[in-house]
């Protein structure tokens, strides 16, 4: 009876490889970039003798089996893509592209002549086989790529069928298509890779279990001359090339290093170890498991004009994840909603609630509301939530408790949902770190969690309306089209009793906008203001002196002595012990703080590091001035953010979806910065903060109709 070769690999110390002579090879399509203007130029004569090197130098190390290559499939020469084999199994590949599919039965045969027990994986999930995964040499796992040929979903099979733990790395640049292009384990647990192919979670996982001293990261010079694509058996490794100190660090930890040309290969893509198939790896003693997660999302509303669909594929992958479209329900009218089922995979537990928090943050994501109950941890220390906590968004959000979902109160972006029990069950809150108390539960991970969008809110704004961020310094028609709309809210919100609340800076009184805020707080525009010291302070200023910063605000031009002037203000409401008393003793007469006392508009000033004084009303407790802006916000419809990035961005946080915000600012990065950080709705006015105040009076003096105008001028 013939000994299978099935049965030597188990049986036999002696590394078992397996070839496939170049007799079809070329260059015949283009499936990786290495391919791009190589169609055809490949040399039959020079790749035979390539190949033939590297068999014979090989075979001094190894027993060389053949499988007979096929007419029609020139990429056979590359067996490493057969499949995975480990012992007496082998998980067969089942190719990405369609022009490679047909090499699957031929080497299906080959593996089933020569006694492997071969698993299939099922239709339409890639797996390329050993040129994507790769069995360590230290320890007792598998490495596993995914990104470009092999699907994430795969690597649970492998860990099954093989009874091996699966670390799955995440391919990023298209160059190294395979993991065995940028990866390569090294005999005694040295790992030769070269780090720019992979995602920072793949880099910091191969960091976690390879240590620093047996790591050799490469670069790209050797990286694209595939250094890592090489043959080691024992201390010896085959290669393409290597640059002399590459070899030179290989030499030095005892690896002998076989330079050997396979120029006409790279031209397909491939080296030294895509041409090559081990099949003689140790088994390992323990029964492992793949630490892969799937999850199923659904998306639902305008998921094609509102580009919802694409931000969450995108999420998926640059997260780390893989994503496969299960459904997808295209609304048959243009007002019609669309339906979407995906399926998520990602390689850990931890990239899975990253990339679920990422979803439910676009806030069209609802997850099967029968089987993900929100996972709950108790707090153990006051202000302290524990690991892995849910961090809100500004959207209203509901958690699964038992069998009923309830809505969490209070909502505001990055908080955490803390769950209290009370006679009517329990309450969900959104609460900051710092006011969780022992004795509540905190929402951990993303299960059970859903947040909700108006539909409204998934749609894409028109270009032409407030199509101010990120553009550049506005045309002065664009900025008047913006303030007409703007106008028209302020009107329609005071004359249905809503609120409006101002966050303003210091640059309002420096650029004479303090003229045209008075005139709304005594129109009934401004139903609360928000600011730090300074802007109180230089207004006071120039009520009472005519300066701001020392600089006549008539004039232009610096007072002699006027860089005092701010102090002497600060001095004058201390000595009567707050703005509202300084007003009542006559001492301050007019200005923006005289007209929010005298037309009973509430204010909140934050303190800072820098303020001089302070004022008596500045509240120098940060989180007594947080908890005072966050009371003054509530119930808003609108929040009008004047050059001051700082307070803006803290007011944005704490504020829930559905108010309108408009920030203005002469600076287009700090217009932008609010919207960068996700943590609002807003319209960005890239203007002079004076020149949008003078602006928006003059437009609310224009409005006919229904909203009789109002007599703005005192």
């Amino acid at each position: 009876m013939t000994e299978t070769t099935a049965n030597k690999a188990t049986l036999v110390d002696t590394t078992q490889i397996l070839m496939c002579a170049p007799h079809h090879y070329d260059v015949d399509y283009v499936i990786n970039p290495w391919m791009e203007g190589n169609i055809h130029r490949s040399s039959r004569e020079r790749a035979e003798t390539q190949w033939q090197k590297l068999h014979e130098v090989l075979k001094e190390h190894a027993a060389v089996e053949l499988v007979e290559p096929q007419p029609g499939w020139p990429d056979m020469v590359f067996t490493a893509n057969a499949g995975l084999v480990l012992g007496d199994r082998v998980v067969l590949s089942r190719f990405f592209h369609e022009e490679r599919q047909g090499e699957e039965p031929h080497f299906q045969k080959w593996f089933e002549d020569n006694g492997y027990t071969v698993y299939v994986l099922p239709e339409g999930l890639p797996f390329e086989g050993a040129g994507d995964a790769l069995f360590d040499r230290g320890g007792g796992w598998l490495w596993a790529g995914y990104g470009f040929r092999s699907e994430l979903d795969s690597h649970p099979y492998l860990a099954k069928w093989l009874d091996v733990e699966v670390l799955s790395l995440h391919l990023v640049d298209s160059r190294f298509y395979h993991l065995d292009t940028c990866f390569c384990p090294l005999e005694g647990g040295y790992l030769l890779y070269y780090p720019g192919a992979f995602d920072a979670y793949s880099n910091r996982l191969i960091e976690m279990r390879v240590p620093a001293d047996k790591r050799i990261a490469i670069d790209e010079v050797d990286a694209v001359n595939f250094a890592c694509n090489t043959v080691n058996i024992d201390r010896t490794v085959v290669m393409n090339k290597a640059t002399d100190a590459l070899k030179q660090r290989l030499d030095t930890l005892g690896f002998t290093v076989i330079e050997t040309p396979l120029t006409e290969f790279l031209k397909a893509g491939g080296a030294a170890k895509c041409l090559t198939l081990k099949m003689s790896e140790p088994r390992s003693v323990e029964t492992q498991t793949s630490t892969v997660q799937s999850r199923v999302i659904h998306l639902e509303g305008h998921l094609l004009d509102s580009g919802l669909v694409n931000r969450a594929l995108d999420t998926i992958v640059s997260g780390g994840g893989s994503f496969q479209v299960l459904n997808f329900d295209l609304g048959k009218q243009r007002q019609d909603s669309s339906v979407a089922e995906v399926k998520v995979v990602a390689p850990d537990v931890t990239v899975m609630d990253d990339i679920m928090g990422q979803l439910i943050d676009l806030g069209a994501v609802s997850l099967p509301r029968e089987t993900q109950q929100a996972e709950l941890e108790p707090v153990v220390q006051d202000g302290v939530a524990p690991d892995d906590f849910y961090v809100t968004t500004i959207y209203p959000t509901e958690v699964l408790i038992g069998d009923h979902w309830f809505r969490v109160k209070g909502q505001r972006m990055d908080g955490a949902i803390a769950i209290s029990q009370t006679s009517n069950g329990p309450v969900a809150r959104c609460k900051l770190l710092r006011d969780l108390q022992v004795g509540e539960s905190v929402v951990v991970g993303s299960r059970g969690i859903h947040t909700i969008r108006e539909q409204s809110s998934l749609k894409n704004k028109k270009t032409d309306e407030f199509s101010f961020m990120g553009a550049g310094v506005s045309s002065e028609r664009r900025v008047e089209l913006v303030v007409e709309q703007i106008a028209w809210d302020l009107r329609r919100i005071r004359d249905r009793g809503g609120k409006v609340v101002v966050t303003a800076g210091p640059v309002v009184i420096h650029t004479g906008g303090s003229e045209h805020l008075k005139q709304l707080i005594r129109g009934g525009y401004i139903h609360a203001l928000l600011g730090g010291n300074a802007i109180a302070v230089h207004d006071i200023e120039q009520a009472m002196l005519g300066t701001s910063l020392g600089m006549d605000m008539k004039r232009g031009i610096s007072v002699h002595g006027g860089h005092r002037h701010h102090l002497k203000a600060i001095n004058t409401v201390r000595r009567h012990g707050s703005i509202a008393k300084t007003v009542e003793a006559g001492a301050l007469t007019s200005g923006v703080m005289y007209e929010c006392v005298k037309n009973n508009v509430p204010f909140s000033l934050a303190g800072s590091i820098r303020d001089d004084g302070p004022l008596p009303d500045t509240k120098m407790d940060l989180i007594e001035a947080q908890a005072d802006y966050a009371k003054l916000i509530e119930g808003a419809d609108l929040i009008l953010m004047l050059s001051t990035m700082l307070h803006s961005i803290g007011v944005g946080n704490m504020t829930p979806s559905g108010v309108k915000m408009v920030c203005v600012d002469i600076n287009p990065a700090v217009v932008t910065k609010l919207s960068d950080r996700g943590s609002v709705e807003s319209t960005g006015v890239v203007t002079d903060v004076g020149l949008f105040l003078s602006l928006l009076v003059q437009q609310l003096g224009k409005l006919t109709g229904q909203y009789t105008p109002v007599d703005l001028i005192s």
